[in-house]
């Protein structure tokens, strides 16, 4: 057993602090904040800053101490990985990974495989939302390749973004914020070395649970996921969708490839109605046709599908000017990726009704693209340019920013819809973002920056070498979680300030010290994990940081396996939808019930838990 640098007689003791309200205060509003974001009513951003403010009326914080957290080194980092992860989005360097990575499994082991192990890589490097949020789109698809529900994929795809991202520093933001509360607290280990989260440093747990984690998902996937169809409705069953008309450039990848080949056969929510070649019209497309450049691809489908069909490189707009004709650069007003989608519903006294989109010159009055057309209840026949427009009709445009502010009102249109959605991916950014990823990783490995320098210069890299632009850049940052880190560590403030931290700690130790070091760190690991099933997995890490800290200095324990313990318990909790942020994502997709989660999830946050608190004692020095 070593001993700690820090005194635990410095610890609040638990008898001198029941003699004061604020702890008892304290305890109880933490619980009622617990208990609301556990009914989630509200917004978790919401409940902590009202929390907060509760804390500031009562004098039990200053508000300095209120918004240190805001300050934080560690929530600046995650906002700069934030637009990093934006800028792999905005270039298609994640949609590139994910086609290559899927490619075409013959069964639904093989696809689990195909997915899982990669999905678990890339989220050690990159934020987890996103990389979910590339692959959902062609999981359907895969599925329907494989004959086998989708269910059987989407949450494999959530679980597997979190086993890897327990894996390096970066990995989530609970890993970046926990291990900048370690720098703050200056401990000493075993040996005398001040204690750090280095890139690498919680792979040493984390790496066996990932793999071990994978393994479970591989062998037990197909019994424990339900069978349940996607909500996803497939738009070949519905005359009401857009039709839409892409034309294949010359530089597009899909080019001398069949249909089958390049994933246009059964996409999720579209279905290819004909190809448009020169003086032919190919209807009932085989999957064997080829693809050749020049060909306008014509599909009906559904609004999110057309636009996630975009996304693909050098489909574009068959109303759009050919290649040689169009200005690429990045500061022109009409290049692809700043424009935006938007849809616009032609009123009845639109001077474009009876005009063909051809003859309306809808690109030269407005500055915009058509898209699709979609005519509720009919099926659309003939070129899209050809299409006569109808009051009703709507129409999905591709536009620069500001339209819908400004032709809303302008007579021709009811209603103008824009979506944030870029018109299309900036794919000859693909390499520089990648390049910049790479960067940052080598800078993090070898601690040549501090993480959150190493972060902000990423992510200005994105932004300077054209990866993403400024607005892009601002959107990508999820500012509810940062809402919800920094008010975390104004409550974590309190719970220490008032020695609530210290008499949790006491009280646990109390109870369960017969049970032995490895008991205490269960016990710790265990209520960061209920923490986690009712709130943010970043609320629970900070948190529990201060009660898991006093247990380890109470008790005179190393304090590195406990606060690995927290890291991993925030991150791994697979039993509720609500436990992390991918989990909800594809609750809706997967078709998926709670019950669904406690079945497959629950054996895996077990699994999780006994592995931590094996490993981490001797992987770090022991207690």
């Amino acid at each position: 057993m070593s001993t700690p640098s820090v005194d635990p007689g410095q610890i609040p003791n638990a008898v001198d602090s029941i003699n004061s309200w604020q702890p008892t205060f304290t305890g109880i509003l933490i619980l009622l904040m617990i208990g609301t974001m556990a009914i989630g009513r509200f917004g978790a951003d919401l409940v902590m800053m009202g929390t907060l403010l509760i804390l500031l009326l009562a004098g039990i914080l200053e508000p300095t101490e209120a918004i240190a957290g805001f300050a934080n080194e560690g929530v600046i980092t995650v906002a700069m990985l934030y637009i990093v992860a934006s800028a792999m989005r905005e270039t298609g360097a994640m949609a590139r990974i994910t086609t290559m990575v899927l490619g075409k499994p013959k069964t639904e082991r093989g696809a689990q495989m195909r997915l899982s192990l990669p999905v678990a890589f890339l989220s050690a490097f990159i934020n987890n939302t996103p990389i979910v949020a590339m692959f959902l789109p062609t999981l359907s698809n895969v599925a329907r390749r494989c004959s086998f529900s989708p269910s059987k994929l989407y949450m494999p795809l959530s679980f597997a973004s979190i086993l890897g991202g327990v894996c390096t520093l970066i990995g989530t933001s609970t890993n970046v914020v926990v291990a900048k509360l370690l720098d703050d607290e200056q401990l000493l280990g075993p040996t005398g070395e001040t204690l750090k989260l280095g890139m690498f440093t919680i792979a040493k747990v984390g790496l066996p649970i990932a793999i071990l984690g994978l393994l479970y998902i591989l062998f037990f996937g197909r019994k424990l996921l339900p069978d349940r169809i996607s909500p996803i409705e497939d738009a070949e069953h519905h005359d009401e969708g857009y039709h839409a008309a892409l034309r294949v450039e010359t530089n597009s990848p899909i080019v001398g490839k069949t249909v089958e080949e390049a994933d246009l056969r059964d996409l999720p929510g579209l279905f290819l109605a004909r190809i448009e070649r020169q003086h032919t019209t190919l209807g009932a497309v085989s999957p064997h046709e080829r693809i050749n450049a020049g060909d306008v691809l014509v599909f009906v489908g559904q609004l999110d599908s057309v636009v996630d069909l975009q996304q693909i490189k050098g489909l574009v707009p068959s109303t759009l000017p050919s290649s040689d004709e169009s200005i690429d650069e990045l500061e022109d007003p009409h290049y692809r990726p700043n424009l935006r989608i938007s849809e616009a519903v032609v009123s009845s006294n639109s001077n474009l009704v009876g005009l063909t989109i051809k003859e309306s010159g809808i690109r030269t009055r407005y500055g915009a693209v058509v898209v699709a057309v979609r005519r509720q209840g009919q099926r659309l026949s003939g070129k899209l340019g050809e299409i006569r427009l109808r009051a009703g009709d709507t129409l999905l445009l591709e536009a620069p920013p500001g339209f819908g502010n400004r032709f809303t009102t302008s007579g021709d249109f009811y209603l103008v819809n824009e979506r944030i959605t870029p018109a299309a991916l900036r794919h000859d950014r693909a390499w520089a973002a990648l390049a910049v990823l790479a960067l940052l990783v080598t800078i993090l490995t070898f601690g040549v920056l501090p993480p959150m320098t190493a972060a902000m210069l990423a992510a200005a890299l994105m932004v300077v070498t054209r990866c993403c632009t400024g607005p892009q850049a601002r959107h990508g940052v999820d500012f509810q979680i940062l809402v919800v880190i920094g008010a975390a560590f104004g409550i974590g403030s309190a719970m220490t300030k008032t020695g609530l931290a210290a008499d949790i700690a006491h009280s646990i130790t109390e109870l369960l010290s017969a049970l032995g070091p490895y008991g205490l760190l269960a016990s710790i690991y265990i209520l960061t994990s209920i923490f986690t099933a009712t709130m943010t997995n970043n609320a629970a890490a900070v948190l529990m940081f201060p009660i898991a800290i006093a247990v380890a200095l109470e008790q005179q324990f190393n304090p590195m396996p406990f606060v690995v313990a927290i890291t991993v318990a925030a991150s791994c909790e697979f039993s509720t939808p609500i436990g992390y942020q991918t989990n909800l994502m594809v609750m809706g997709p997967g078709g998926y019930k709670w019950t669904d989660y406690t079945k497959f999830g629950l054996p895996l946050t077990i699994l999780c838990g006994l592995i931590c608190v094996t490993l981490a004692p001797t992987a770090f020095g022991g207690f």
